[in-house]
């Protein structure tokens, strides 16, 4: 048989209870007596039972994630990070899949597998406010993603017009005019690629600069063939940038490529700034400039938002805490003699 909180007690000299307190991470627990406990724990090599500690409080211990796309490395990592959060709480997260679908995304709103999970946190990409609004589940539910709503739950976003008039700025500041936007999207106008591309001609006319707006092009999707047909498309019809803004480093990526195929030089003859740090960002040919969104924060704040609400305390209003971003200088827009190690964005 396994060690037992009355094992625990034997060997430190206290009661069962305190020991409960102390495996529970009361606070009213000294710090002494806290100590001493930990250290009969750690002789014992006791572990708790996680999934009895979460029936008896009328939970499975589980939360749910639900994504747009595995394919994209963003979510990958995104998801990494969640796990690592919950993990602090004793949570295991459950990763689903929502290929990026309304009706999917409806059914993680409504009540996706409620009888094994306590939680959900999702990123949708097609729902409207009046689809939470009509939510009936009872399970704790945290937005993440750039998409704005006014419903009564909390959402976790970082602020993208900034983060996109930082991006456009920096290209400003190394002396480019005619700055292309690639991956805008048509309708939806609160969809983060509308926030990106707000930014982006903001910090223009904040620059006297008009926005050429034959530089702004529409993407089917936000993957690299999408970056590579988008750079081609600006290309073809005689409108060479002198930089390029990407909605995303997937996009970014794919547009470097088509710039090297067509015998330009990044970053002399065209800068390119991508959005998200992915880890390929870091190890292309040539490194990718981009803006770092904090997906650590991210994580954390939509992991303790949920276990808050699940703890059955009285929680404020829903609240859309600010994340911070860095803009991370590679040599896609800087000399490989001078790298920029990055710039810390406001929350």
């Amino acid at each position: 048989m396994g060690v037992s909180l009355k094992d625990v007690a034997q060997r430190a000299g206290v009661s069962i209870k305190t020991v409960s307190n102390v495996v529970n991470n009361y606070q009213h627990v000294t710090p002494q007596m806290r100590a001493k406990v930990q250290r009969a724990i750690d002789e014992l090599g006791y572990r708790p039972n996680l999934t009895a500690r979460h029936l008896r409080k009328g939970r499975t211990g589980i939360i749910a994630l639900a994504v747009p796309e595995f394919g994209n490395p963003y979510f990958a990592e995104l998801a990494g990070a969640v796990i690592d959060a919950a993990a602090r709480h004793d949570y295991t997260v459950l990763v689903d899949h929502t290929a990026g679908l309304r009706e999917n995304e409806l059914l993680v709103c409504q009540g996706f597998r409620s009888h094994v999970i306590d939680g959900v946190i999702l990123s949708p990409i097609h729902l409207e406010t009046e689809d939470l609004m009509a939510r009936s589940e009872t399970a704790p539910l945290v937005l993440l993603g750039e998409r704005e709503y006014e419903a009564p739950y909390d959402h976790i976003a970082i602020d993208n017009v900034t983060a996109a008039r930082a991006a456009v700025r920096h290209l400003l500041d190394r002396g480019h005019r005619r700055i292309a936007f690639l991956g805008s999207r048509t309708g939806r106008e609160r969809q983060p690629a509308h926030l990106r591309l707000r930014g982006w001609r903001e910090e223009l006319v904040a620059a006297g600069i008009a926005p050429d707006e034959s530089l702004v092009i529409v993407t089917d999707g936000y993957g690299r063939e999408d970056g590579a047909a988008a750079m081609a498309a600006l290309l073809d019809r005689g409108e060479r940038p002198d930089a390029v803004f990407a909605y995303n480093d997937l996009i970014a990526i794919g547009a470097m490529r088509t710039l090297t195929e067509r015998g330009l030089r990044i970053p002399d003859d065209v800068a390119v700034v991508g959005f998200d740090d992915i880890e390929e960002s870091r190890y292309g040919a040539t490194t990718l400039t981009t803006i770092a969104p904090d997906k650590e924060a991210i994580a954390r704040l939509a992991v303790d938002s949920l276990v808050e609400r699940l703890s059955g305390e009285p929680v404020a209003e829903p609240r859309r805490p600010r994340p911070g971003y860095r803009l991370v200088v590679r040599e896609s827009t800087a000399s490989r003699r001078t790298p920029d190690p990055g710039q810390p964005g406001h929350a």
